[in-house]
């Protein structure tokens, strides 16, 4: 990772670039954990090698894992690398919320911790926001090279997907994916409530009626199996699918 000397900084940690917008310096990075103790430590290896013009740092939030991951976290923990720990596992939403208490990034990018998405594709995600296009990127599964994930899977993103575009009138081909890339400044404005897997629906459909559209790029993606330790089942779809429609027709934060 290289750093980068911020240039004529305005309040909330962005410079005005002549022609291409915003200019950022820095990322901070959340990675929400749960019981990844055999893939932690090698998305944090990935994470310290990507090569990007800003300067990184990464909040791991350790959602009460059982199963030594937070022996491993102890033997990383840096001067990049915070580790947050909840006593008790709280869910995925709860995890980020915690970690974007304590960003303080241009730029907020969330990070799993089971080696389905690399760090690799990080450059993919930046370039639309450092070129101006875009506050809000996401990395689609679908459009990208892949290990293709379980039957049940494929089907439930992307009929979520399609009911996101229909109530929201976007184009996205990926609602639920992890990688989600924002200013700082918009994720600032919204308060998240949930605590499980429904976190990327309500973020959306937020971001979305505030009137910020999402750009996407293909990814890489790299599909576990239950056995491989996949934690997300159908039951997360359906609490997807009543969160979309509940916040369609809920009452915005101020």
């Amino acid at each position: 990772m290289s750093n980068a000397e911020p240039t004529g900084r305005m309040d909330g940690g962005q410079a005005e670039g002549a022609a291409t917008g915003p200019v950022y310096a820095t990322l901070s990075v959340i990675v929400p954990v749960y019981n990844e103790r055999n893939t932690v430590a090698e998305v944090i290896r990935r994470i310290r090698a990507v090569d990007i013009p800003l300067t990184v740092d990464v909040i791991v939030v350790n959602d009460g894992s059982s199963d030594g991951t937070d022996k491993v976290l102890a033997a990383i923990e840096d001067s990049t690398v915070k580790v947050m720990n909840h006593s008790v596992n709280q869910g995925k939403g709860a995890a980020i919320r915690t970690g974007l208490a304590e960003v303080r990034g241009d730029l907020v990018l969330i990070q799993d911790a089971d080696l389905e998405y690399d760090p690799d594709d990080w450059p993919k995600l930046l370039e639309p926001i450092l070129k101006g296009k875009a506050r809000v990127v996401y990395g689609s599964r679908f459009t990208g090279e892949r290990m293709n994930m379980l039957p049940s899977h494929w089907i439930g993103n992307r009929v979520l997907s399609l009911v996101t575009n229909v109530l929201y009138s976007s184009t996205l081909s990926d609602m639920e994916t992890c990688y989600k890339l924002f200013d700082r400044k918009v994720i600032s404005g919204i308060t998240i409530k949930s605590d499980r897997f429904d976190f990327e629906p309500e973020i959306t459909a937020k971001v979305l009626r505030k009137g910020y559209r999402i750009y996407e790029v293909p990814i890489s993606y790299a599909g576990r199996e239950i056995a491989e330790g996949k934690k997300i089942t159908w039951r997360d779809g359906i609490g997807a699918l009543k969160a979309l429609i509940k916040f369609r027709f809920t009452r915005l934060d101020p």
